[in-house]
């Protein structure tokens, strides 16, 4: 069974949702009274440039009347993107959102958050290198998400291939029940953002690999949004943008360490301040201030979706990304 099917029953419920009721009467909506939905699905400190542009005002500052809402999965965020009931997607090139764009949706990466895999390889005390996962059970969110595209490209890095060396994926949850499914031995391994992956530590696994010391080039957390849309209603796109930037900047400045910290605990529901401060710490160099896209990330992602499904060589770097807004912001010393 291809592990991509659960993804495109999603995808052609979302594009019979988007038929029936139209995009258009959302966009004409969002510019008149730039409202604005933006979605994620991810539960880590990569998504914290939303929590402290929401949290801080930075949209309502460029006018927006700005929802910063999580769901589920992938899936429904982009069924929310095709319906109409989201402007906004912030996620990585995965499966599920190359998919997305393989099975004809008019979403594009229109910004890059975060522009390189970053995070930690985390495994039971028994596993002492990389050859010792082979056999092994990996924990995901999701088969085609973020954290299994993480994983793959890691594998692939390390030379490792899931089918030839028997590695096996089991669909968790998020990361904090992945921590959980690794203290109690129902899974061997994970991919875990390094809030989790110390609390992961704290539990008995240890970490195998820093993951962004290898510089494997990945579009991560980027932002993603409809071509109909940007079209229709540029400027609320530019004053998202700007607003992105300006979270960027105030999360990078050191003064507003425990505003930022303050944000991370309560959207991440952090109990522990070392939690917080691990979240904090990778938070300061995690975000590309220009926030554009990568292509280099974006064909490496290809390259590795390609090897599952052959479908995903019809798209080209180039067809994934429409950064015109981002680059016009930077020419305008905006970002």
């Amino acid at each position: 069974m291809s592990i991509f099917r659960s993804y495109r029953f999603g995808f052609h419920v979302a594009i019979l949702v988007c038929l029936l009721t139209g995009a258009g009467p959302f966009s004409e909506r969002a510019s008149a009274g730039q409202k604005m939905v933006f979605a994620f699905a991810g539960f880590n400190e990569r998504y914290g440039v939303l929590f402290v542009a929401k949290d801080h005002r930075f949209f309502e500052e460029q006018g927006l009347e700005a929802q910063v809402v999580q769901v589920r999965n992938a899936p429904i965020a982009i069924s929310a993107l095709a319906a109409g009931e989201a402007h906004y997607y912030a996620a990585s090139a995965t499966g599920s959102t190359l998919g997305a764009m393989v099975g004809g949706l008019d979403v594009v990466f229109i910004g890059g958050l975060i522009n390189k895999l970053d995070g930690d390889f985390v495994v039971s005390p028994k596993i002492k290198s990389a050859a010792d996962l082979k056999g092994k059970t990996i924990g995901v969110q999701s088969l085609g998400g973020g954290i299994w595209m993480f994983t793959m490209l890691t594998l692939d890095h390390w030379g490792l291939e899931p089918e030839r060396d028997k590695i096996k994926f089991r669909v968790v949850g998020d990361q904090s029940v992945i921590v959980q499914a690794l203290a109690t031995g129902i899974v061997d391994a994970a991919f875990l953002g390094r809030t989790f992956s110390k609390m992961a530590e704290r539990q008995g696994a240890r970490i195998l690999a820093d993951v962004a010391k290898a510089e494997i080039p990945f579009q991560g957390t980027g932002v993603l949004a409809r071509k109909s849309f940007l079209e229709g209603a540029p400027e609320v796109t530019e004053k998202t943008l700007r607003a992105l930037g300006k979270s960027i900047a105030f999360i990078r400045e050191p003064a507003n360490k425990q505003a930022v910290t303050r944000t991370l605990a309560k959207w991440l529901r952090l109990n522990r301040q070392e939690d917080v401060e691990a979240g904090y710490e990778t938070m300061k160099s995690l975000y590309d201030p220009r926030i554009l896209p990568t292509k280099e990330g974006l064909r490496n992602a290809l390259r590795i979706l390609g090897k599952v499904d052959a479908k995903f060589a019809r798209l080209k770097p180039e067809d994934t990304v429409d950064d015109r807004i981002a680059r016009k912001l930077i020419k305008e010393g905006r970002l």
